[in-house]
């Protein structure tokens, strides 16, 4: 008698940080599938970068309560062209941290080329690829806006990454390099 249990999920934060627009997304690995749970977008009002770094603080904390994530996966803070640029990254991304450090969670950082490529296949692709990618491995109905699916393409690189998921697009029909091609 095979008496095996159900697959545990595994709950996935993947987080764009941004200082005007910090993208979040949350998907479920159930056994070698993942599944779309919630995403969408922070978008700060004007105001005070500390005003601004609070609000992200707050609206990631409410994600976290309502969905409740296991891990939890950030973009690595990349050199910007504009340095005033990438300060402000570096900020809103602390904010991210110290969020997910007073929930209790650890994070797994990659960096955006990794991202890309793990979720499209090539390290340099566009935005509009990534959200085609994301819509098509996670079944969506709709395409979600972009900084969420950057979001989720985080969380799934770390479902890739932490689990070892590969090929778990169904509608494709060849393999590339562990990665189904559409």
């Amino acid at each position: 008698m095979d008496e095996r249990k159900p697959a545990v999920p595994i709950r996935i934060l993947g987080i764009d940080p941004g200082s005007r627009v910090t993208g979040y997304g949350v998907i479920d690995v159930i056994g070698v599938k993942p599944c779309y749970v919630a995403s969408g977008c922070i978008r700060t009002a004007d105001g005070a970068l500390e005003q601004r770094l609070a609000q992200i603080y707050a609206g990631l904390s409410e994600v976290v309560g309502l969905h409740k994530p296991s891990q939890v996966a950030i973009e690595r803070v990349f050199m910007a062209k504009n340095p005033d640029s990438a300060l402000k990254l570096g900020q809103a991304r602390g904010a991210a941290l110290v969020c997910m450090a007073n929930h209790g969670l650890s994070l797994a950082e990659y960096a955006a080329r990794q991202i890309k490529q793990s979720v499209t296949g090539q390290g340099g692709a566009d935005k509009a690829q990534v959200q085609h990618m994301v819509t098509a491995i996670l079944q969506l109905s709709a395409t979600p806006q972009a900084d969420a699916a950057d979001a989720l393409a985080i969380a799934l690189t770390h479902a890739y990454s932490a689990t070892g998921l590969t090929g778990t697009v169904t509608r494709g029909r060849s393999r590339s390099a562990g990665r189904w091609r559409l």
